[in-house]
């Protein structure tokens, strides 16, 4: 089977295409370091010729709400018109769990955008909406600083390592498109602050977290439940410690 995986060398994509090709796969990394670029249209024509399923990981290089918008957008019609045009048989895309939820926060807009432009292409597909990744916590907590102190809200919180992620998306791939929408999370559930605090002390960084009890999540306020999954999901398996000592081990 031919597998086109856009973004296929960031955090995720590199793990997606490594376990597709482990399994026999002709799999091309793409990215505009590759020659294949979603926004320019550079080289889609080429590698979706003979491509069965395309695996979209893409992410905008601007969290800024206009540029957030522009990428999904003509990222999204570049790509979908190019698939169409070849006759891919199945489009699977990495979302968020909450995106439809948190339509207040700009990059959540933009993700609803890139779901809706999914849906309506008449491809077939998969949409995978995922909660956090737990290497992005360090990321959470910049973000939240003011200071020595991180604020941070205690709303409910079930991160998935990205190797997790991983998995379910080659999964998915190789399996036949549902036409729907899927969740994946992480084994375990907590309170924003507490897993933030808990990494921070892993890390040694004296930065002290505190709970101001605003459901606040990257500049928008939530519900308490948006971060997490409100139905059927499918979980990881690796807890909070696995991920961490794995983390020491690539150090």
């Amino acid at each position: 089977m031919k597998i086109v995986v856009i973004g296929g060398t960031g955090l995720i994509g590199s793990k997606v295409v490594a376990k597709l090709r482990q399994q026999g796969h002709q799999v091309i990394a793409a990215s505009p370091d590759t020659g294949i670029n979603t926004i320019t249209g550079a080289g889609l024509a080429e590698a979706m010729n003979g491509t069965d399923v395309v695996v979209d990981l893409a992410n905008s290089p601007s969290f800024e709400d206009q540029a957030v918008m522009e990428f999904f957008q003509t990222a999204g019609r570049n790509l979908l018109g190019a698939e169409i045009n070849a006759g891919v048989k199945h489009h699977v895309a990495l979302s968020i769990v909450g995106t439809n939820l948190m339509q207040n926060i700009g990059y959540m807009r933009a993700k609803k955008v890139q779901e809706d432009l999914i849906k309506q292409s008449g491809v077939p597909y998969t949409i995978v909406r995922s909660t956090q990744f737990l290497e992005f916590l360090k990321g959470i907590a910049d973000q939240a600083t003011v200071g020595n102190e991180v604020h941070l809200s205690d709303v409910r919180f079930q991160p998935i390592a990205a190797e997790d992620v991983a998995t379910f998306v080659a999964k998915y791939a190789l399996e036949a498109p549902i036409n729907g929408i899927t969740e994946i999370a992480g084994p375990e559930r907590f309170a924003l602050y507490e897993i933030v605090a808990r990494y921070l002390r892993h890390t040694n960084d004296q930065r002290k977290v505190l709970s101001d009890g605003k459901p606040t999540y990257y500049g928008g306020e939530i519900s308490h439940s948006a971060l997490v999954p409100a139905g059927k999901a499918e979980f990881g398996t690796i807890d909070f410690e696995e991920w961490w000592s794995k983390q020491l081990q690539k150090a």
